[in-house]
């Protein structure tokens, strides 16, 4: 399976948290936004401050989260993808998910297949408004 990853089937799994995304093993190819560093890096620091998390837990999530980065291939806000996101979408979409989806789309051009991974339930109803396979909510 070749996927898009949305930061939030990466926390989900770097952080440890109950029910990660089953299908995560069999992706052969996972692709991302330049977003996806960002989003999760500034999560575990909000963490850090309002859930107490301790200097050696704060270093291993960001550990394993960059290695986890490394694994994805990493797709730049072009003018193409910032052109797209601002463009209207079938359903509500906030500014970082449209960033998101407009990211998928432009890979979706040269992967037609193209799975979208997340478990954000808004952004998967929209990515399944515009034709993708969504694993890791069930919209609707």
């Amino acid at each position: 399976m070749i996927a898009y990853v949305h930061s939030s089937v990466v926390l989900r799994i770097v952080l440890g948290q109950p029910d990660p995304l089953p299908e995560w093993p069999h992706v052969e190819r996972a692709i991302s936004s330049e977003l996806l560093r960002v989003e999760c890096l500034r999560t575990i620091d909000r963490l850090r401050i309002r859930a107490g998390l301790d200097d050696q837990t704060v270093a291993e999530r960001r550990g394993a989260l960059l290695e986890t980065i490394e694994a994805i291939d990493v797709v730049a806000l072009d003018a193409g993808i910032l052109g797209r996101a601002a463009e209207p979408f079938p359903t509500l979409v906030r500014t970082l998910d449209a960033l998101h989806l407009a990211s998928a789309l432009a890979i979706r051009e040269e992967i037609p297949s193209l799975v979208f991974l997340t478990h954000d339930v808004t952004l998967g109803l929209a990515a399944a408004a515009i034709g993708f396979d969504v694993r890791g909510v069930m919209p609707g």
